[in-house]
């Protein structure tokens, strides 16, 4: 699982976002020094826990995170109480500073390989699960990729996501995409980056809608169709900047990605990752999914 944290100075207090594996990046409550390389971190949300007798209640659950840095590392362990409200949950976790984006890339001057087709039409050549112990929900129908992640009464089944084996650095991406109403799923971009996918037509514009870099970037403008109508994407990664065309409007101009977003499998912004594809939210249907790397 992947984190992320930044802390920063406002005002002569201190402030901080923080990515917690899974979610959303989300302010914290608090952040403070207890030297000059230790810090404590505090996230606290609202949460319904059910009791010894069956009844429910409502309580504020702190996740505190105690960070020890060293240069440009950091180690630490994340503490919360567990459901049964008496113990504690901890996990330990490193990190390194991520060095700093550089200035956007002139796009009009980047040149590209020869195209891959990630999608055969087929079958689920050059696809597998992120986690092989999960279910796969996504199969070939009239050349056509679907996820359909059907619950049945008993056991809740654990439907997992899809990944390329094959793994890129920078690239564009092209495809069409179906989501029905209310669905969801999403993109990540070398394992690390998620542009939404999901029924988000009519609402006000979110980072959280069809088209966002999820929880980091907004859509300037909303772009995205109905459900049930086929949608095209058009995302270009380059020198950790993103680009976004959806339905033929660029939505996410060449804007910097300071991080992962949750659901992260990696985090290293120099390393080559895979594409994929969210499986465990809803259904949803790809197809002509083309990318071609960026050669430097």
């Amino acid at each position: 699982s992947v984190g992320w944290l930044q802390v920063f100075e406002n005002n002569s207090f201190l402030d901080a976002e923080l990515l917690w594996r899974g979610g959303s990046v989300t302010p914290v409550q608090s952040v403070f020094l207890l030297d000059d390389d230790n810090l404590m971190v505090m996230r606290a949300g609202e949460v319904t826990r059910e009791g010894k007798d069956g009844k429910e209640r409502k309580m504020v659950a702190p996740h505190l995170f105690k960070v020890t840095r060293s240069g440009d590392r950091i180690s630490g362990v994340s503490m919360q109480p567990a459901r049964d409200g008496m113990r504690t949950n901890q996990a330990k976790f490193y990190g390194w500073k991520l060095p700093d984006v550089p200035s956007a890339p002139d796009l009009s001057k980047v040149k590209y390989g020869q195209p891959v087709k990630l999608f055969n039409g087929k079958d689920l050549s050059g696809w597998t699960l992120t986690n092989p112990n999960q279910i796969n929900g996504f199969k070939v129908v009239d050349g056509v990729l679907v996820n359909d992640p059907v619950q049945k009464e008993g056991e809740r089944i654990s439907y997992g996501n899809i990944r390329t084996e094959q793994e890129f650095e920078d690239f564009n991406l092209t495809l069409e995409v179906n989501i029905p109403q209310g669905s969801n799923s999403g993109v990540y971009l070398r394992g690390m980056y998620e542009i939404q996918v999901m029924d988000s037509y009519g609402r006000d514009l979110d980072s959280h809608n069809m088209g966002a870099l999820y929880s980091r970037i907004t859509p300037s403008v909303a772009a995205e169709k109905p459900a049930g109508e086929w949608q095209t994407m058009d995302i270009t990664l380059c020198d950790r900047h993103v680009t976004v065309k959806l339905n033929g409007t660029t939505i996410i101009n060449n804007q910097p990605v300071y991080g992962p977003t949750g659901g992260a499998i990696q985090a290293d912004v120099f390393a080559a990752g895979p594409i994929y594809l969210q499986g465990d939210h809803g259904k949803v249907s790809y197809r002509n999914m083309v990318l071609k790397p960026i050669v430097k």
